[in-house]
């Protein structure tokens, strides 16, 4: 019951925050609400352990962390919000092909609540960032993004791990030995990284650790 509860606060939280930015950016509301159904019921699909609502949940707060460092107008802020929200709406553990259905999915539905085409592009841009977690360097709203989507790299150990079991969990139908081999070239190519977090906040507070976690997890695979 506390489970069930807890989730659907979580749920809130998040519809809250998508509806909000959907009126902030001048689209409708109540179209924004439907829309947010849809979100909810697909981050909460049976066949996910951690790209549920709580990554999402996780990702606004972080935003909220840098934000110590980084000054975000009000329309950064709904626009980096519907990102967020929107990054991983469709997940089907199809790297590139999910990050497009997303970025088709906000696109879809904020153009149909009446958001002007010029944040719906930003949008779009942002969520397909996120196939490559590369950026120039140029965007502020595409480093915070990609940092704050990275941040459980830098976790304690134990959440790390946590992590690490929910994402395999994620992968069941892959075998041992191909998830091995997959999950060690993302890995690595993440730790070879020179630069891993591209805000000063961020590099501060995780690079060092999820550097460690990564090369302990590399170690084990």
């Amino acid at each position: 019951m506390q489970a069930e509860i807890r989730s659907d606060l979580q749920g809130a939280v998040v519809r809250e925050a998508w509806v909000r930015a959907v009126a902030g950016r001048g689209g409708n509301a109540e179209n924004a609400g439907v829309s947010a159904e849809e979100l909810l019921a697909r981050y909460g699909e049976a066949h996910r352990s951690y790209h549920t609502e709580r990554h999402v949940l996780a990702m606004l707060a972080d935003v909220e962390v840098l934000a110590e460092d980084i000054v975000l107008d009000p329309v950064d802020r709904d626009v980096l919000t519907l990102a967020i929200c929107a990054h991983d709406v469709v997940y089907n553990g199809k790297p590139g092909e999910d990050e497009q259905a997303s970025a088709a999915w906000a696109r879809r539905h904020l153009a149909a609540a009446g958001i002007p085409d010029a944040v719906i592009d930003r949008v779009e841009a942002l969520v397909l960032a996120t196939i490559t977690h590369e950026a120039g360097g140029q965007d502020v709203l595409a480093d915070v993004l990609l940092d704050v989507d990275l941040a459980i790299l830098g976790a304690p150990e134990s959440k790390y791990d946590a992590y690490v079991r929910a994402v395999r969990a994620e992968y069941s139908h892959v075998a041992d030995e191909q998830w091995r081999i997959g999950r060690a070239a993302v890995l690595r190519s993440l730790v070879e990284r020179d630069v891993l977090y591209r805000t000063a906040g961020a590099h501060r507070r995780w690079d060092s650790l999820a550097r460690n976690n990564m090369r302990r997890e590399l170690g084990g695979l």
